[in-house]
């Protein structure tokens, strides 16, 4: 639990949309209660919910070919699971057939994380006349651009959520020979995309991640018409003198439309069941659904304090967003676990070795190898390792001598300048002094 000093008292937001909940019991570390599987918030624009939620009915059998009647195969009941979507009625077939409506490529050469590298117009910046700024966008997928015209506003903050994405896949993977690197504005990562290695699964799930951490906080922030603050119910191991109904992350309203918007693309299309590129679609499905299980899982409870000079004697608490490197890290454990799947006949994803439990909902898995990352490979994707720099020392991953495949370094001497000697001064400011080091660096031949 994170607990603010202060002693302003959050106002609480007027919201949109009620989010039942579900009674359950909380850790220690007090949890909220979400709402339920089957509930469905009212937080998208009446009029234009059911385009919305076009051809997501409920959850996609985990390993099987999207279905629209199959009951989702969730968390166990002890466990909160974040809520799926569930729409009725005769918009569903329009919508679904906009969806459905075309066939494209297991990998496109573009995709909606391209709108990481290309900055959104805010959609009350247009000028009388302009171009609709969903016309403009590259990468979306013919559902994805119809999720556009419907919520343009929503578009800047996915493209925050891309790019948080991809920072923290350089992050995470900045000692790896594969490093999460951006080749080009459109495609983004390039061909090594079309591999479903762990690499792949990995950018996936956290990209997926991203739109939600980006969506929820753009609701608490009053950003988007269509949502407010989080309405999750209060903890029922809260202590009684604590209020409960800050401000908080809409993690609920962030989930379900991540998952429309990112999983869209996937669902559009329709391919032979058994098939390499229907595996590479439930491996898309799955991947992105962990990704957004991780955010929702994280997410706790906050506390700011208020009182005579921060005495506490009263707390407000609200449901928050973890720090988005918690999320990398998890995913990331989940990258080094990730399972080994293949396409059944029955257009399923089964394990490769089946000594092996089956995944959940939260694992990341994927149906190829990763390719050779040692050198550059125009047909694979990878970038190679040459110039990479290197650990002398180090006998992990960022090691000269794994890093550099066995090809050798070249040492250079580098200077380098850094803050030194910093000093408070009254009142109230630090100066720092620069100094200058010269230090070895290693590079791979």
């Amino acid at each position: 639990m994170t607990t603010v000093m202060g002693n302003t008292a959050i106002a609480g937001c007027k919201l949109r949309h009620r989010e039942p909940s579900i009674s359950r019991t909380v850790h220690p570390g007090v949890k909220p209660s979400p709402a339920p599987l089957n509930t469905l918030t009212q937080c998208f624009h009446s009029g234009h919910q059911g385009m919305l939620r076009a051809g997501l009915q409920g959850d996609a059998r985990v390993w099987g070919a999207p279905s629209r009647r199959q009951a989702p195969r969730g968390l166990p009941q002890s466990r909160r699971s974040p809520p799926q979507p569930t729409m009725t009625g005769p918009r569903l077939a329009l919508a679904a057939a906009l969806l459905c409506s075309c066939t494209s490529p297991v990998a496109d050469a573009s995709s909606w994380w391209s709108l990481a590298m290309n900055p959104i117009q805010r959609p009350e910046m247009y000028i009388i006349g302009a171009q609709p700024v969903c016309s403009q966008l590259p990468g979306l997928s013919p559902g994805q651009r119809k999720l556009c015209q419907l919520y343009q506003e929503h578009m800047v903050f996915i493209g925050e959520g891309a790019r948080s994405a991809i920072k923290e896949c350089q992050y995470q993977f900045r000692q790896r020979r594969w490093n999460c690197s951006t080749v080009d504005n459109t495609s983004v990562f390039g061909r090594v995309m079309k591999i479903g290695s762990r690499e792949t699964a990995f950018t996936y799930a956290v990209s997926a991640a991203g739109v939600v951490n980006a969506i929820s906080r753009a609701c608490r922030e009053g950003e988007l018409s269509s949502c407010g603050c989080s309405r999750t119910a209060r903890p029922k191991d809260l202590p009684r003198d604590w209020l409960w109904g800050g401000c908080g992350d809409n993690v609920e309203y962030g989930y379900r439309f991540a998952k429309e918007f990112v999983d869209a693309k996937e669902r559009e299309k329709n391919y032979v069941r058994g098939s390499e590129e229907q595996a590479r679609m439930l491996m898309n499905l799955q991947n992105n659904e962990a990704g957004r299980r991780a955010v929702y899982k994280l997410a706790d409870v906050a506390c700011k304090c208020h009182g005579v000079s921060g005495s506490c004697s009263l707390k407000t608490c609200w449901l928050q967003l973890a720090d988005f490197r918690k999320v990398g890290d998890l995913l990331k454990e989940k990258y080094d676990s990730a399972a080994a799947m293949r396409i059944s006949r029955k257009g399923k994803l089964e394990l490769v070795n089946n000594r092996f439990n089956m995944p959940t909902q939260e694992d990341l898995v994927y149906v190829d190898p990763s390719p050779d990352y040692c050198l550059r490979n125009e047909t694979t994707g990878s970038l190679g390792t040459q110039g990479r720099l290197c650990n002398k020392t180090s006998e992990g991953m960022d090691g000269c001598e794994l890093m550099c495949c066995g090809r050798g370094y070249d040492q250079f001497k580098s200077v380098q300048v850094e803050r030194c000697h910093c000093k408070f001064h009254w009142c109230c400011y630090v100066k720092c002094k620069k100094c200058t080091e010269i230090v070895d660096q290693y590079v791979c031949k």
